[in-house]
């Protein structure tokens, strides 16, 4: 679970269509499996099998007729054929909770339905590695709740995820490990507390140390709590030990 944060330009969407093969790196080198990524069709076509990227804005994704016709494609297009494909079409619907919508025109769903169809899009072809950028943007409460929890699904199947935020907050909460850019260089790389505790690093990349740190630091000042424990990553956390 890998958060990479930074202010609008820092150049994570671009390095997520580098990862996806979308793109192509002007310099330097992208590997997959250690070996370098090679960019024929063939290729291409099999590292899009195992990352798949879930755009900020499902409408650069979503194309097909209906939800059903939407999530059934890539199977289509493997060549998997249709008894199989129905199978698993119908299952990852059932999964996602968006079966009610089946037979829906993408078009006419709500922006966070939108956003589920685009993750059901990719999981449907069982990656390896999923790549979500700003996957909250633009939801209401409800479907950020709906989206996370399917985040959260993702990695206990094993799927490894990588997501673009500027929820340092609910980096701080989900993530093993985080990667802060900066016009588009990494400035560090490192488990999420070495992050969410390094105040100048953060401020280079234009965010702060997250709230519920901020406050288990003035508990432990007034002696309320003790500073020999790691601080707690969400709220949740500092609560338990307050009671």
């Amino acid at each position: 679970r890998t958060a990479f944060l930074g202010p609008n330009g820092s150049g994570k969407s671009t390095f997520f269509l580098c990862c996806n093969g979308i793109r192509r790196p002007s310099s330097g080198c992208l590997y997959f499996h250690e070996k370098p990524v090679s960019y024929t069709k063939k290729a291409l076509l099999e590292l899009r099998q195992k990352v798949g990227i879930v755009f900020q804005d499902p409408d650069n994704q979503l194309f097909s007729a209906s939800v059903y016709q939407e999530i059934s494609f890539g199977l289509l297009n493997l060549g998997i054929e249709q008894k199989e494909s129905a199978k698993q079409t119908e299952a990852i619907m059932e999964q996602l909770e968006i079966t009610p919508y089946r037979f829906k025109p993408v078009h006419a769903l709500s922006g966070g339905q939108k956003k589920q169809v685009a993750i059901a899009d990719i999981l449907v072809m069982h990656p390896e590695v999923m790549i979500l950028d700003e996957p909250a943007a633009a939801l209401d409460m409800k479907h950020t709740k709906k989206v996370n929890e399917m985040i959260e699904r993702l990695t206990e199947k094993g799927i490894t995820v990588l997501i673009a935020t500027h929820d340092i907050e609910y980096a701080c909460g989900w993530a093993d490990e985080i990667v802060l850019m900066h016009e588009g260089k990494v400035i560090r790389h490192a488990e999420t507390m070495e992050i969410c505790q390094d105040e100048e690093a953060l401020k280079e990349a234009e965010l702060e140390i997250p709230t519920v740190i901020r406050m288990y630091r003035k508990l432990t000042e007034k002696k309320i709590l003790s500073d020999k424990e790691e601080p707690p990553r969400t709220w949740e956390e500092l609560e338990s030990r307050l009671t």
